[in-house]
């Protein structure tokens, strides 16, 4: 059984931490969901847990074993979509998921069958052979998606999976991630959008000025403050103001002379 786990993870800039404290663990068929408001440590937490950023404190294991024993090794166990689609411009769809599959190991003929299938799934087979470069946001977006699924990973780290995808692509995702974890994947999903982790996670951590707020399920979180919805229970916990009144108030803003 595939497990996840952050310990006491703290991560300083300039003696400012940007995360404290933060602890959390992640089984085979979970779908952890994690939120918080801008700055509050959410992409600096994601950075830490595939390795792109050392602790400055705490540690991150994966199967028991501290990732940094072997980062290379443990990478390859991960399927990541970063927030920024950042891809090579000049290599094809096709060159650069060809690219990933090698550097996974990935045996050509299965490599082949399954870019050729999902590809063809995301709608993006007709384009395989233009450059990345030209492609918009969605379509980078979808090269990513395919890039993290394509060697069948146990540990899928999602940042904002769903930036910059059209409506279908976009319900497709939704309902591969939560098929995902009922068929034993794990699975850390990082988002603004809190009707898809209200709908899709197993599991909800959130995130305040670097702290864990608060962890349970969505449920468990909305009778803990006493809201109809995730996004009301967040609202609760995390700001310090009335969205609604908020939205009067600059709707009154607009008309003042």
């Amino acid at each position: 059984m595939v497990s996840l786990v952050a310990r006491n993870l703290m991560k300083c800039y300039t003696s400012v931490p940007a995360v404290e404290d933060v602890s959390f663990s992640l089984r085979s068929g979970e779908v952890l969901g994690c939120l918080g408001p801008n700055g509050s440590g959410k992409s600096t937490t994601v950075r830490m847990l595939i390795g792109l950023s050392d602790p400055t404190r705490g540690e991150v294991l994966f199967g028991g074993r501290d990732i940094r024993m072997n980062l290379v090794a443990y990478r390859k166990l991960v399927g990541y979509v970063p927030e920024e689609a950042n891809l090579y411009p000049f290599l094809s769809g096709l060159e650069y998921l060809e690219l990933v599959g090698t550097l996974r190991g990935m045996d050509e003929p299965t490599l082949g069958k399954r870019i050729d299938s999902m590809l063809e799934l995301f709608s993006l087979h007709p384009h395989r052979h233009s450059a990345v470069g030209s492609y918009s946001k969605g379509m980078r977006q979808r090269i990513l998606l395919i890039a993290a699924l394509l060697d069948d990973p146990e540990l899928l780290i999602f940042d904002e999976p769903l930036s910059g995808l059209d409506v279908t692509s976009a319900l497709i995702v939704k309902n591969l991630i939560k098929l995902l974890g009922e068929r034993g994947k794990a699975v850390f999903y990082c988002s603004h959008v809190l009707e898809v982790v209200e709908k899709v996670c197993s599991h909800v951590m959130i995130l305040r000025k670097g702290r864990v707020l608060a962890q349970g399920s969505a449920n468990d979180l909305r009778q803990a403050a006493g809201q109809s919805s995730l996004e009301h229970a967040f609202v609760h916990l995390v700001e310090d103001r009335d969205a609604t009144q908020t939205a009067r108030d600059l709707a009154d803003a607009m008309a003042t002379a």
